[in-house]
């Protein structure tokens, strides 16, 4: 008896002598203009997206027991440049990837579907969701919907018998043009005027002359695909030319430095498409932002290009975590097979509700119509609807 006392003391020692050895890390990887055009969007991104996989890591103890070691990389806007983060983000066996821009995001498809790296992409250029479609993501409707929720708006609020009289203001890009197609169809359809669409390069800084074409076009609405140093422009210019119509942009229309520029131009006449919670929803989706806010001090306030960083994560994690309770395993290809089995998943209202599928990964397409405040605050216009299905509501008092 004493000999087998003896025996299970040394193998109780030798036991408390091994090294314990942590789950495996799980490695996930973002592209992110950080110093490159319009790198303020990006930098906040990032800070997001970091606030939240370290929420994760030190709150929940990561998924499953494992942490995730996240790798963000700057491609500073160069395609390029970002076609080899990504390869070698994939080659280092990352489950899942985020890029940045619409441009990077087509360029590398074919890279995603050799590797089977599911990968998210902050900009939701249509574009990126041509067939095939395989590992590629967005996070909510793209440009499409900003196209037909801004012009169902335009149709609702706008006061007369004639058709409204809409002019497009966009980069001569892929991402500004991204708006013309649907647009055009739209307005066909619904009985709008599109009465001129002006494009122009996006390092322009006088914008008078365009904004004269739009105002001799007779545009009442300015509809905009462009960026927020281009909309301080179009505003000045819009002061310049006595032109005074409506402008709506898509959600890209601020970041965190338009507001300290543009101070004193917004004069209650720009909105905007926007998916995404503002503080005064009340969800638990806003508490969470609250928290991060508060927890990590990465920005001071509420910002829209923060917002979509830990709306990025959040997707990020979700996938890793159906991965993990479905499969009992975290990979690329669980994560993938997990995210196209999303059916209305609810994520707090940081974002609509998401479904992906097999054959449709845009994720939601619902929006609103919020106005931008001169104190750098934003005011729901609209509830949350569905473009073309009868759901526009106007909301009280606005």
């Amino acid at each position: 008896m004493k000999r087998f006392a003896g025996f299970f003391a040394c193998l109780f020692a030798v036991i408390l002598c091994m090294p314990v050895f942590a789950a495996e890390p799980i490695k996930m990887g973002a592209v992110i203009n950080l110093t490159g055009p319009a790198s303020s969007w990006g930098k906040f991104h990032a800070k997001g997206l970091q606030d939240y996989i370290k929420y994760v890591n030190e709150v929940k103890g990561g998924v499953g027991g494992a942490k995730i070691d996240l790798t963000v990389a700057d491609h500073a806007y160069k395609v390029a440049e970002g076609i080899n983060h990504v390869k070698k983000f994939c080659e280092d066996g990352m489950v899942m990837i985020a890029t940045w821009d619409t441009g990077l995001g087509i360029q590398v498809k074919p890279i995603i579907k050799e590797y089977k790296v599911p990968t998210i992409n902050f900009s939701t250029g249509q574009e990126i969701l041509k067939p095939p479609i395989d590992y590629m993501y967005l996070p909510f409707g793209s440009y499409v919907l900003d196209s037909y929720a801004v012009l169902e708006y335009v149709k609702a609020i706008h006061k007369g018998k004639d058709k409204p009289k809409v002019g497009l203001l966009t980069l001569d890009n892929a991402y500004g043009k991204s708006i013309h197609d649907p647009s055009k169809q739209f307005a066909a359809k619904e009985g709008l005027q599109i009465v001129d669409i002006e494009e122009f390069p996006p390092k322009t800084v006088d914008l008078s002359t365009v904004l004269m074409k739009l105002k001799q076009a007779g545009a009442e609405y300015v509809f905009t695909q462009i960026l927020p140093a281009n909309m301080i422009s179009a505003l000045k210019a819009s002061d310049q030319t006595g032109f005074k119509p409506l402008f709506i942009g898509t959600w890209t229309a601020t970041d965190p430095d338009f507001f300290a520029s543009a101070k004193g131009l917004i004069k209650d006449r720009l909105q905007m498409q926007f998916v995404g919670c503002l503080p005064g929803d009340g969800t638990p989706g806003v508490k969470l932002m609250e928290e991060l806010i508060q927890r990590y001090k990465s920005v001071d306030r509420y910002d829209l290009s923060y917002w979509e960083g830990v709306a990025i994560g959040m997707i990020m994690v979700r996938g890793a975590e159906r991965a993990k309770e479905k499969f009992g395993k975290i990979t690329s290809e669980t994560i993938n097979q997990a995210l196209e089995t999303f059916r209305n998943e609810d994520f707090g209202g940081i974002v609509p509700n998401i479904t992906y599928t097999k054959d449709d990964h845009q994720g939601s397409f619902v929006g609103r119509i919020i106005k931008v405040n001169d104190d750098g605050t934003f005011t729901p216009l609209t509830n949350f609807f569905s473009p073309g299905k009868g759901e526009l509501k106007l909301l009280k008092g606005k």
